[in-house]
């Protein structure tokens, strides 16, 4: 899949680059769906420093919200390390794990979806380790993570705009705010004040 390009937003939407290799002592690659594609041309661009680099390197993947799979190939580039799990969440203690016994010279690399490369991204913050030792990249599904901010109730994979709340079953219109602590965009009720007057819901984030 081609890499994305988003429209220009609000400054708390996050903005996503290209995956590049870089010198380090470990590397993590974290990677959901299509994001197993970023990693692979990570390692592409780094050439005859490939082996070396994958020699010290720990993948962790999780299959895509379309159910893309991609581990085979992930696991035909030789990382010292290769984890798949089936969901971000059944991930999150390896991830954790990684990150607490991380040394100085760590380089993180996050790919795929938006809600993965979110979630990942915060753990990595709490874990202490600087903003320059991330780098990310956007593949595959627009999906979104969206809290309803009437009862902060988190909706994972949200593909329409209005979408009804899982939560409140409130009628929400999805907004480019961002919420790096919850990893999540916010949705606000977009029928408060004329009850039931809801414009059709038009597929935005496929």
């Amino acid at each position: 899949m081609s890499k994305t390009v988003f429209e220009k937003s609000i400054r708390s939407r996050p903005v996503y680059g290209e995956l590049q290799p870089r010198p380090g002592t470990a590397h993590l690659c974290v990677a959901d769906g299509e994001g197993a594609e970023a990693v692979c041309d990570l390692f592409a661009k780094a050439g005859a420093d490939a082996a070396a680099m994958l020699a010290k390197t720990h993948i962790i993947y999780v299959p895509g919200p379309t159910g893309t799979d991609l581990f085979g190939r992930l696991e035909a580039l030789g990382a010292a390390q290769c984890h798949r799990s089936p969901s971000f969440w059944a991930a999150e203690s390896r991830l954790r794990k990684v990150l607490a016994d991380a040394h100085m010279g760590l380089q993180v690399y996050l790919a795929g979806t938006e809600t993965l490369i979110g979630l990942a991204q915060r753990d990595v913050m709490e874990a202490g380790l600087p903003h320059d030792a991330v780098q990310t990249e956007h593949r595959g599904s627009l999906s979104r993570r969206v809290q309803c901010v009437h009862c902060k109730g988190i909706t994972e994979n949200v593909t329409t705009d209005p979408y009804t709340c899982s939560h409140c079953g409130l009628n929400l219109f999805v907004r480019d705010h961002y919420s790096r602590r919850l990893a999540a965009f916010q949705g606000v009720n977009i029928d408060a004040e004329d009850p039931g007057t809801v414009p059709p819901a038009v597929e935005r984030f496929k």
